[in-house]
């Protein structure tokens, strides 16, 4: 496991390596994903190329709409707000809504905790109290064992995917 104080301080080279590297799944559960879009060039490309090997790829968004991500707007009291950055992912998946493999549904429930998995490693960014999630520490995390921290929190992310709401359907 590592560990580092800022999710901005986790290397780039490190979720480009986990995105290139996944085979099975790409669970991206983070509340608003926007910094993924700005971080790595050509992502959508990628996650397709991904989805046609057979990858599953998963987003897991809040609702710009909610009352929960208002709140957290109030919280974080930045300029960008938290209901922008979720529409601009939108606005990337619509790219996306069309590629057999990528799905992508909304919830409210992990609002202050990210994690982002790819076959057997994940990133989980705990959200500290008024901190927008760049000033949050993030852990990477590798499975070695049945019921270990990894599968603790890959349990927590199937269990917010299984109450998300469709944000669209494929065809």
């Amino acid at each position: 496991m590592s560990v580092y104080p800022y999710r901005s301080a986790c290397p780039k080279s490190v979720w480009r390596a986990l995105i290139t590297d996944a085979k099975s799944t790409i669970t991206l559960a983070g509340y608003t994903n926007y910094f993924l879009w700005l971080e790595h060039p050509n992502l959508a490309k990628v996650l397709k190329r991904k989805a046609e090997q057979g990858c599953h790829v998963r987003f897991l968004i809040g609702d710009p709409d909610s009352e929960v991500t208002r709140r957290r707007e109030e919280t974080e009291a930045v300029p960008l707000t938290v209901s922008t950055r979720i529409r601009i992912t939108l606005a990337e998946l619509d790219h996306l809504k069309d590629v057999p493999g990528i799905e992508a549904r909304f919830g409210d429930e992990h609002i202050a905790l990210s994690a982002f998995q790819f076959d057997d490693e994940m990133l989980v960014t705990p959200h500290l109290a008024k901190l927008v999630g760049h000033d949050s520490p993030l852990l990477h995390l590798k499975r070695h064992q049945d019921d270990g921290l990894y599968d603790r929190f890959a349990y927590h992310v199937n269990e917010l995917w299984s109450a998300g709401r469709e944000i669209w359907r494929q065809a």
